[in-house]
């Protein structure tokens, strides 16, 4: 089902813009910097998600990291659906995680938005945040690999959103789906190769 258009073009502008900036804070590489971690764009995977700040071996930093993308997508829903009608609410969720796939701040060279992408599926819909993140913990702890379990608790999103009464979301689920299939294209031919890291190793 396709959303609704009720907001004007120019207000559709301003929340896409504000949900943008709010993505685009590159807190992976602020935490790692400000605790002497080096750079993260030249360790382990070069990504700057909480992923790859884990593998410093600074749990702390991977999770202000974790906690800190995640918030922000949750933060552009939530401003939004205080002062705008709901497809702001979706266009302002959507742009924070461009935002963080490819921040001006950084030539446009981000994260693959997982944290980002469950962090507003929590504010926009809960219960298809709720059961997005008890896919990727079932995954994660069974089978130990953070991409597989971002691939499949995206993949299943769109369901989620049409079986618990999110239908209008269904799309902008889709839509983020797609792009994060498309940010982890090159752990999709290790999956395959059987050459992806597991959660936990150091790069």
């Amino acid at each position: 089902m396709m959303p609704e258009i009720l907001s004007s073009p120019l207000a559709l502008a301003v929340w896409a813009a504000l949900g943008y900036l709010l993505g685009s804070v590159p807190f992976g590489v602020l935490i790692a910097k400000t605790m002497n971690l080096g750079d993260l764009r030249k360790i382990g995977s070069g990504n700057i998600g909480a992923t790859n700040v884990l593998r410093t071996g600074n749990k702390l930093a991977a999770f202000l990291t974790l906690v800190l993308d995640g918030g922000k997508g949750a933060v552009a829903v939530l401003i939004a659906r205080a002062f705008a009608l709901e497809d702001a609410v979706m266009l302002a969720g959507f742009a924070s995680f461009l935002g963080h796939c490819f921040p001006v701040w950084l030539g446009f060279k981000g994260g693959k938005g997982v944290a980002t992408f469950i962090g507003l599926s929590l504010a926009a819909a809960w219960p298809v945040g709720l059961l997005v993140c008890a896919t990727w913990l079932v995954v994660a702890f069974t089978l130990r690999y953070s991409s597989l379990s971002a691939l499949t608790a995206a993949a299943l999103s769109p369901v989620f959103a049409y079986v618990t009464g999110y239908a209008e979301m269904t799309v902008l689920f889709i839509a983020l789906a797609v792009l994060i299939y498309v940010r982890h294209a090159q752990n999709i031919s290790r999956l395959l190769a059987g050459q992806e890291s597991k959660i936990g190793k150091k790069g």
